[in-house]
This record gives C-alpha cells, structure tokens and sequence, in this order.
C-alpha cells in the first residue's frame, strides 16, 4: 500500500532533499505534501490522511514541538508516526522526542541514514 508523507521544515532545500531520500526507499509512495510551518503542517494534516511526518523544530510562525503536541491532540493523527529533523543536540531536549511514534535524527545527515529511519519508523508503526 503507499504511503503518504508531509515535510514540514521552513527549509525548501531540506525539504527537497528529504524528497528525494524517500524515492530511494524501497516503499511504495503514494502523495508527498510539504509545509514551511507547523501551522500550515496542520492544516495538512486536519485535510489529508498521511503515514509519516517529517518535523523541523526550529521554525517560524509555529514551530515543531507545538506542532506535535497538536497533532497529538488529533484523534485521527495522534498516532501519526512523526520523524523530528533538527540540528539540535541538547540530549535533555531530544529526550522528549523519544516517545511512542516519535523519532529523531540529527541534521546534517546522509541519505543513508535517513532512508533507515523512515524503514524503521514505517516497520514501527504497522506493528503497533
């Protein structure tokens, strides 16, 4: 079955090359949304049923975290697996990543990398 993804990153460079990274992923690709915000994140979400969110947290107009704890709030996305991007390495912040369904993965990274975690987010999620 495809899988539908969002990028929300107010990067348009990151963005594409997240795009990229997932057309080299051995799955199935239905619909690719993209956002520059969390606001119009979630106004992606509240129209489109999607499989994995790609979340920036440093962002302008609303960034990821307040992102995520609205779709959290979400009945039909709070168990949305989402992937948080980001050059943050404060080990206390990226600790409250490390819930149910809630990835990380460290900017800069290769595709390498990133193709592995979103196998093993999608993998996660089926299972649950």
């Amino acid at each position: 079955m495809a899988k539908n993804f969002l990028l929300v990153d107010d990067s348009a460079v990151m963005r594409k090359l997240i795009r990229k990274t997932i057309g080299l992923c051995s799955i199935q690709v239905g619909e690719i949304y993209e956002a520059s915000n969390g606001r119009e994140g979630l106004e992606v979400v509240a129209r489109h049923p999607v499989d994995l969110i790609f979340l920036d947290v440093n962002m302008p107009v609303m960034d990821g975290i307040e992102m995520l704890e609205r779709v959290m709030e979400i009945p039909e996305a709070k168990d949305t697996p989402v992937l948080m991007v980001s050059p943050e390495s404060n080990q206390s912040r990226i600790g409250r990543f490390s819930q149910k369904n809630i990835g990380y993965i460290q900017k800069p990274f290769t595709p390498e990398v990133l193709i592995r975690k979103i196998v093993e987010m999608l993998a996660s999620a089926e299972t649950v």
